[in-house]
């Protein structure tokens, strides 16, 4: 079980960053055949991604149902496109074997959604959390003194970098 780091934090990241949303949705559970490929090429991405720290990968959660999802942080959208176009690692074929295989047959769909974030124009809270989004993937910090309200959180980098 993942060790719970108590009281009230928030994440930090100095500089720009990158969240990428990413998933698929099953349409049809009884074609387990064309789903089900699609479904193992994630883990291997992410294990490959964890063994790779000069890839801009920052870290990641998923979530498992008929919709899946990936929330995903990196240091820019260059190293995320990359890592997408790399064909000698793991997402290039597999998106290539989606493509060819099962994109036309409606059985399972794909999605992603990119934000570029700036500095100081995101928040956040953890309370009683483990590591966990950008508290993962970035540096968490104490939520208290001038951090104890989402306004301060969400300035955080703009004040420290006005002073």
């Amino acid at each position: 079980m993942a060790q719970i780091i108590k009281g009230r934090k928030f994440a930090g990241y100095e500089g720009d960053f990158v969240v990428f949303l990413i998933g698929m949705r099953v349409n049809n559970w009884l074609k387990i055949h064309k789903w089900l490929p699609v479904a193992i090429a994630m883990p291997k991405m992410i294990k490959e991604l964890y063994g790779n720290p000069g890839s801009g990968f920052l870290g990641e959660a998923s979530w498992f149902g008929r919709t899946t999802i990936s929330v995903q942080y990196w240091q820019s959208f260059e190293h995320l496109e990359s890592y997408a176009k790399n064909k000698d690692l793991e997402h290039f074929p597999a998106w290539k074997a989606f493509n060819l295989k099962v994109r036309q047959s409606g059985v399972v769909g794909v999605w992603h959604e990119t934000y570029k974030i700036t500095k100081g124009n995101y928040e956040n809270i953890y309370v009683n959390m483990p590591l966990f989004g950008l508290g993962k993937a970035g540096k968490l910090n104490e939520a208290s003194g001038n951090y104890e309200h989402a306004k301060e959180r969400l300035n955080k980098y703009q004040i420290a970098n006005n002073k």
